[in-house]
């Protein structure tokens, strides 16, 4: 048991290699080999088939974020309620009442918003 252990992290190395080199060769043989008929249709910026109108660099809400912010926390929440569904026939009133008190905590944070 002299080995570091390196050598078990010596598959996941080589792969990586392997994706990096490939990523980069497509990506060169791209450029090298794609066409390039740029025109002022191709250069204007798409928005879902309609004309682009007004400055790109218009500032949003704060609203806007915390939206943002709570759909990100609701989303990370339900990932939580997975574990508590299969522990739930073991830890009985303990668990929920950690979930009551976890959706409590939500939804003062939702009235807020």
């Amino acid at each position: 048991m002299t080995d570091s252990g390196l050598h078990t992290y010596a598959p996941l190395l080589l792969h990586l290699l392997i994706a990096t080199g490939l990523a980069g060769a497509l990506t060169a043989v791209s450029v090298l080999v794609g066409w390039r008929r740029p025109s002022r249709a191709k250069q204007q910026a798409y928005e879902c088939g309609m004309e682009p109108t007004g400055d790109a660099r218009e500032s949003f809400s704060v609203q806007f974020f915390l939206v943002a912010m709570v759909f990100i926390l609701f989303d990370v929440v339900a990932i939580f309620l997975y574990p508590w569904a299969y522990f739930f026939r073991s830890l009985r009133w303990y668990c929920f009442v950690e979930m009551m008190i976890s959706s409590a905590v939500l939804l003062v944070g939702y009235i807020y918003l």
